[in-house]
């Protein structure tokens, strides 16, 4: 079976990502086609990029990197929950990408982003990133107003129709994920 990782891409306190979070895992269990995992940045704590060698030569000195590297490599597929700030996905969750390179390769990436504009400029973002990384991006997302899903900007209320893009979205993620498999073997 697929294993895909859920993470949660804020580690700001008081954020929303955590709810985001739980719906999404909540959607993802009632699924067959895949084990789903959530990982959540704030408890993974990675200090700013400390690795002297760069990623793609996997020469890892630090015992962090170590650990983020082999737990991120289990995984054939990964759905990225992001806010929107300032226009950009945050700090923390492009730190975490930055650490790896080839355990994030020939695998399939799904974008969940909420924020005041649905958090859609930090996927475009995040997509030039995956691309770098060798993730395939697909093609849905899920896209959550702070207005329209968010009661009071703090408590996840998503529009029905919501559902139904996850659905999407999960869907074409375990299609790519799986197709990517004879890739990530040989």
């Amino acid at each position: 079976m697929l294993k895909i990782a859920v993470i949660l891409g804020s580690t700001r306190p008081g954020r929303n990502g955590e709810q985001v979070a739980q719906w999404v895992m909540n959607q993802a269990k009632q699924r067959g086609d895949a084990q789903f995992d959530l990982i959540d940045l704030k408890e993974i704590n990675l200090p700013l990029l400390d690795e002297a060698v760069p990623a793609g030569y996997a020469q890892y000195a630090n015992e962090h990197t170590k650990a983020w590297a082999k737990l991120i490599a289990q995984y054939d597929g990964y759905v990225i929950i992001t806010p929107e700030y300032n226009h950009a996905p945050g700090a923390a969750l492009k730190n975490a990408l930055d650490f790896l390179y080839q355990e994030w390769n020939n695998k399939a990436v799904a974008f969940v982003s909420y924020g005041s504009a649905y958090g859609v400029r930090a996927v475009e973002q995040l997509r030039l990133i995956a691309g770098e990384l060798q993730l395939a991006d697909v093609r849905s997302q899920v896209q959550l107003s702070l207005y329209q899903d968010f009661e009071n900007f703090s408590a996840f209320k998503p529009q029905a129709h919501q559902a139904d893009s996850l659905t999407t979205t999960l869907d074409q993620l375990v299609a790519w994920s799986g197709a990517l498999k004879p890739l990530r073997q040989a």
